[in-house]
């Protein structure tokens, strides 16, 4: 699974916007009829944060967890949104939880926009260290 674009983003036009909002729509319809399409959700979190809908995406995201609990992707993923939701306790256990389970784009969590409040809170101390053993430098 890849990890969840990025909150930051250039200005959409009115056209991309639409567009967004088209395949979100459609997104929406198919989680509907099959409530555990995974590819579906994992694309409808995906276009609600690039939308800017971080609570929704943050549902999305929770119940994905549950459908994959093993799955090091959907837990990076979650603690992005719960950054973007600003719920940082929540945050540092799944992006732990991912750590343990095997994420390893280090370099990423160190640069994810989607993670920069995160990065500044003070709870992410026990990330950094964790992250300065892998020796990996925090920006």
């Amino acid at each position: 699974m890849p990890v969840k674009s990025s909150a930051r983003k250039k200005k959409a036009t009115r056209q991309e916007t639409r567009e967004l909002d088209l395949q979100i729509k459609f997104m929406e319809g198919l989680v509907r009829r099959d409530p555990e399409y995974v590819d579906a959700l994992q694309l409808l979190g995906d276009h609600y944060t690039q939308r800017g809908r971080y609570a929704q995406s943050l549902e999305v995201d929770e119940r994905l967890s549950r459908l994959q609990p093993d799955d090091p992707f959907v837990y990076y993923n979650l603690a992005c949104s719960y950054s973007l939701n600003r719920q940082f306790d929540l945050a540092v256990q799944a992006l732990e939880k991912a750590l343990n389970l095997g994420y390893r784009d280090l370099n990423w969590i160190a640069k994810d926009p989607d993670l920069r409040q995160l990065r500044k809170h003070a709870l992410f101390r026990r990330i950094a260290d964790k992250l300065r053993r892998l020796k990996v430098k925090i920006r």
